[in-house]
């Protein structure tokens, strides 16, 4: 089935990154986010983490208002060293995700696979979205 791409409204989507930085920043500083790819086929919305080196049960995932929330913490080695080089983000990591449109959460799933998290989020039928 080909996807779908939904060109997301990259002010807000900048605007969230720098809300996020700033305060990772300035208040937590030893938080990071991993790279994420973010993206929707007819059916779900799917979101897909770069971080390698972790176990399925190291992470913590949550929708609260229309937003996935994932975080969880890369352990470092507790050896001492003296790193000529040092890329590679250890401790803890968190990342937000705006959802475009209503989602079928009871059914939503995630799997851990050679170094990335996937988050699939089937998107809510019509007989699914509650009207108050």
């Amino acid at each position: 089935m080909p996807a779908i791409i939904r060109k997301s409204n990259t002010t807000q989507l900048e605007k969230r990154r720098e809300i996020l930085h700033a305060v990772s920043w300035h208040v937590r500083s030893n938080i990071w986010s991993p790279p994420t790819d973010v993206y929707e086929t007819e059916k779900e919305y799917v979101a897909r983490l770069e971080i390698a080196g972790m176990r399925e049960d190291d992470f913590e995932v949550m929708i609260e208002n229309n937003t996935l929330l994932i975080s969880g913490s890369r352990p470092d080695f507790t050896e001492r060293r003296a790193y000529q080089q040092m890329e590679i983000r250890f401790g803890k990591f968190s990342t937000a995700v705006s959802l475009p449109g209503p989602v079928n959460m009871e059914q939503a799933r995630a799997e851990y696979k050679d170094g990335f998290l996937t988050v699939i989020i089937p998107k809510a039928t019509s007989n699914q979205i509650k009207v108050e």
